[in-house]
């Protein structure tokens, strides 16, 4: 008889084995019993979504977010605290922290990850993560809303309560960063913007900076955001992976940046893996945004005293171009005190004379939305009735939903021309 343990050793066979644990979830459901399944942010509010007393682990994150605000996915913040630590583990504005660059949602399916878009009526999508993030004393999680337009939000938490949690069991943490315009060194300067092959880069000192963190953890997932506002092609800066202060040459060093995310050659199609995607290539000729994804889940990158997570923009950082990147890792606490965040006028998308005209528009018309019609804008009460409110909202959906689509394909005209039409809509209330 062979007596060589033969269950339990795949992935899979983990789901027959029962658990030593409880199954919990905190969510947005109605507590009256009605159908209003969602939490009200108002302008410039902040919401505790849950405080959890551990020990215990969040398994599954959901959210859904309906706005009139062009930007919500950049406005609004995502925090995360783990066992009454007073500085944030996570502190990322909440689109990037799922996967949404440039606040372009797009189809994304990966092994921690998913976005999942609903009825484009609504411009409302389904982000989930799958990271799991333990914590033995307490979590709480916040978001706060850094706009001036009220939003609705749906939300899961599905979390396990355990009896202990080993001590020496991670904390997740994640940080976004941004750098706007890469910036190019004096000697560079005549060979900026320009695809360069004779450039050298022995220091890695001009790099752009996905992460920069002490103390022992894994790396175990980047997403990072290009808008390539120079146009050509941008991606032929490497990746350089400094492990524990050492110094040149890294203990990682890449080819290019495509390969880090799984890519052909100057991919110009959108893709999605278990581990590595480009979810968003804006045109074929590699203009503008770009986002792209690596999840290191079966390569976690480990350090013990530091890590410094490094790419080139262009060869040689030879190029000027719009990076911000979400770094996901876990680590040992405590850690050290995330870099501030930028407040939300610097964390927008860089936008053209041509779009800034649609997204004035579209605040605008948002803000007289909210203003006459308060139904709207959390308050059940007031307005006009439920039957008028859903008749009203359903042509206002239709309309602004066109509004939506042609800005993000790139038709300005029709986008600004629809924008006016549901303020016509509006006026009539």
């Amino acid at each position: 008889m062979n007596s060589r343990k033969n269950f339990g050793e795949s992935f899979l066979d983990q789901l027959a084995i029962g658990k030593n644990c409880f199954s919990k979830r905190i969510s947005s459901w109605d507590r009256t019993g009605k159908n209003y399944d969602w939490i009200n942010i108002g302008p410039n509010k902040k919401v505790v979504i849950a405080d959890i007393k551990g020990p215990g682990c969040i398994k599954h994150f959901y959210s859904c977010i309906f706005s009139f605000d062009p930007f919500y996915y950049r406005n609004i913040i995502l925090r995360m605290f783990w066992d009454g630590e007073k500085n944030a583990s996570v502190e990322v504005p909440l689109g990037d922290f799922f996967g949404v660059g440039h606040c372009k949602p797009r189809q994304l399916t990966s092994f921690l990850l998913n976005v999942n878009l609903g009825d484009q009526k609504y411009f409302a999508n389904g982000l989930n993560s799958y990271f799991p993030m333990p914590f033995s004393e307490s979590a709480l999680i916040e978001i706060e809303n850094e706009s001036d337009i009220p939003l609705d939000y749906w939300y899961h938490l599905d979390y396990q309560e355990y009896d202990v949690l080993d001590a020496e069991v991670l904390r997740f943490h994640a940080q976004w960063k941004r750098e706007n315009p890469t910036r190019v060194s004096k000697e560079i300067q005549e060979n900026k913007n320009i695809s360069l092959w004779e450039g050298i880069n022995k220091t890695g000192k001009d790099n752009y900076v996905i992460l920069d963190a002490k103390g022992d953890g894994q790396l175990v997932g980047i997403l990072l955001n290009v808008d390539n506002i120079i146009g050509e092609w941008w991606g032929e800066g490497d990746d350089m992976v400094f492990i524990d202060g050492e110094n040149w040459p890294p203990s990682l060093h890449g080819t290019g940046t495509e390969e880090i995310f799984g890519g052909g050659a100057c991919p110009n199609q959108e893709y999605c893996g278990l581990f590595a995607g480009m979810p968003l290539i804006s045109y074929s000729n590699h203009y503008r945004q770009t986002t792209m994804y690596r999840f290191f889940v079966t390569d976690p990158i480990r350090f013990r005293k530091s890590i410094k997570y490094t790419i080139e923009h262009g060869h040689a950082n030879n190029y000027e171009n719009d990076y911000t990147s979400v770094a996901y890792w876990y680590q040992k606490e405590p850690h050290e005190k995330l870099q501030d965040i930028f407040p939300a006028k610097d964390r927008s998308p860089v936008v053209t004379i041509s779009e800034k005209k649609v997204i004035d528009k579209q605040i605008e018309v948002a803000k007289t939305i909210y203003s006459k019609i308060p139904r709207i804008a959390g308050d059940p009460e007031k307005g006009i009735t439920q039957d008028s409110l859903d008749e009203f909202k359903d042509k206002l959906y239709s309309r602004a939903s066109i509004a939506v689509k042609a800005y993000s394909e790139g038709r300005y005209d029709l986008a600004l021309k629809e924008w006016e039409f549901v303020k016509g809509i509006i006026d009539t209330v």
